[in-house]
């Protein structure tokens, strides 16, 4: 005697496999676009002309990585995150937000680092760096007296899209095996 197949459950179970199988070739997808995205970055590490401080969001996606200058003709307030030394020592980043001339909103300026949170000394001025992601400068040299801050690297950027892609299809195999080892039992 040979038993029919749920329907509705089948379709449930069939639909959820093709959307959890869809979704890991799109994550392959997403690992090429990643690829490309940290190579372009990495060009832009070796670029040694300057750019303008990014204005709009599609103008920092093309700046990050990159030299900028901007003139903080105010420190409208600082604040201190945890950060690494470009030695490879936890501590303090202290990030100056600036107003500068021509710009709608506070750019956030990294001045250094330190191992104790605290108020630099330092009042403003040209402010020379590299744009990190956020978007921030991150200043080379450092101001204030404080210490190297360890700079934006693309290399800290993961490119996990793989890793997903294949949980994802794990995921789809998964709900299969299990839907039909009940189908079996039953």
């Amino acid at each position: 005697m040979t038993r029919k197949l749920p329907v509705i459950p089948t379709l449930i179970v069939v639909a959820a496999a093709g959307t959890m199988v869809a979704l890991g070739f799109w994550q392959l997808g997403r690992a090429d676009e990643k690829a490309a995205l940290l190579a372009r970055y990495s060009g832009a590490q070796l670029q040694v002309e300057p750019v303008t401080w990014p204005r709009d969001p599609d103008s920092v996606e093309l700046a990050l990585y990159r030299r900028a200058q901007v003139n903080c003709g105010k420190v409208v307030s600082f604040n201190s995150r945890a950060g690494i030394s470009s030695r490879g020592a936890k501590g303090w980043a202290h990030y100056a937000n600036c107003a500068v001339e021509r710009q709608a909103v506070m750019v956030p300026v990294v001045i250094g680092w330190s191992r104790q949170p605290l108020v630099p000394d330092w009042r403003g001025g040209m402010v020379s760096g590299v744009i990190g992601p956020g978007p921030r400068l991150v200043a080379d040299p450092p101001l204030a007296g404080l210490e190297p801050l360890t700079p934006p690297d693309p290399k800290n950027l993961p490119n996990n899209h793989l890793a997903y892609a294949v949980q994802w299809f794990l995921f789809a195999l998964t709900a299969l095996t299990i839907y039909g080892l009940a189908l079996r039992k039953r």
